[in-house]
């Protein structure tokens, strides 16, 4: 299947810019997601992300204030939910209570079918 090249609006600038059909491709091969920015401003925003308060789509785990994210619809239940990364659109995404299930439940760990310890349910008292 061949792209064309697409028009796309900057999220920063306003500005239009062209999305080529190469750079479609070399994304789509890294499951990157579609630019939201034209590159001076992509440029920009990486310039700034190690000196001023930007964020840089990395975090250390801990927030100092409201968290921000991608608002999805759930595949399983169709609930409008916020997700903290940028979705591929080649796997579906669920809301937090959907997703609990489709792990298994009891959290894994590389415990067996049981979900417990192998070597404490296989004693005898």
């Amino acid at each position: 299947m061949s792209a064309t090249d697409l028009t796309l609006q900057c999220s920063d600038c306003g500005q239009e810019f062209v999305f080529t059909a190469m750079e479609q491709q070399y994304f789509q091969e890294r499951g990157y997601s579609s630019p939201k920015r034209c590159k001076p401003c992509r440029q920009a925003k990486q310039n700034a992300g190690s000196y001023g308060q930007q964020d840089s789509g990395y975090s250390s785990g801990y927030s100092s204030g409201m968290s921000t994210g991608t608002t999805v619809v759930c595949a399983s239940c169709g609930q409008t939910t916020t997700v903290p990364f940028e979705p591929r659109g080649d796997r579906p995404v669920y809301c937090k209570n959907c997703y609990k299930p489709k792990q298994g439940g009891g959290g894994g760990r590389g415990r067996g079918p049981s979900g417990g310890n192998r070597d404490r349910d296989r004693r005898r008292y």
